[in-house]
């Protein structure tokens, strides 16, 4: 195999990321039982990650979900966006950045619609690498065969040519399922590692 692209997952990998708790912390801070909450608030985080509603929609629905008033909405979105956004993994940031002229180099993120803007503010993403596939600008997220393919194609590569690394295990399978190289991505050193290896065959 001739590896010519390398795709990195972001939240989990390039961003250190917890399970998020900003809604049940909310809910309990507000004293609201939970079968009180409206089910089309859960709804939706998985219309977000697709980007079939918009960060005006996500607020009302908080708004709605949590009968709470736009102010504390406000700051529910704001914990949703600190616990999304992590802080850098500043050492796997500087692996990638040293991969190009020679690779050609993406992310692809299952995402939440407003996180190009906020990602490129926090971490500027966008001068990193050749391209950024988000699930939510898309309409498809991992483990579709479609949303690796299309990464790959935007960076005018085949799969078979390409590395993809992420820490969730479905999103490796998916990787895999379509031709591409995938690292399960458990530590800085096991990632860097691997990648070292392919790259020097």
């Amino acid at each position: 195999m001739v590896v010519r692209a390398v795709l990195f997952d972001i939240g989990g990998v390039l961003e250190i990321t917890s399970e998020p708790t900003f809604l049940s912390d909310w809910v309990r801070r507000l004293g609201l039982p939970a079968d009180e909450i409206d089910p089309a608030l859960i709804d939706i985080w998985a219309a977000g990650e697709l980007g079939t509603v918009t960060e005006s929609q996500v607020s009302e629905a908080i708004c709605t979900g949590l009968a709470i008033d736009q102010t504390i909405a406000t700051a529910v979105i704001a914990d949703m966006w600190e616990q999304y956004l992590g802080v850098a993994n500043t050492e796997l940031i500087e692996y990638l950045g040293g991969l190009r002229p020679k690779y050609r180099t993406g992310l692809l993120s299952n995402s939440f619609v407003g996180a190009r803007e906020r990602e490129r503010d926090a971490y500027g993403f966008e001068h990193l690498v050749d391209d950024i596939v988000y699930s939510h600008e898309v309409g498809m997220a991992k483990p579709d065969p479609r949303i690796y393919l299309l990464a790959c194609a935007r960076l005018d590569v085949d799969p078979c040519e390409t590395v993809f690394i992420d820490d969730a295990a479905i999103a490796v399978t998916g990787a895999e399922s379509v031709g591409l190289t995938a690292i399960h991505h458990v530590s800085n050193a096991t990632t860097i590692s691997a990648l070292d290896t392919l790259l020097a065959k």
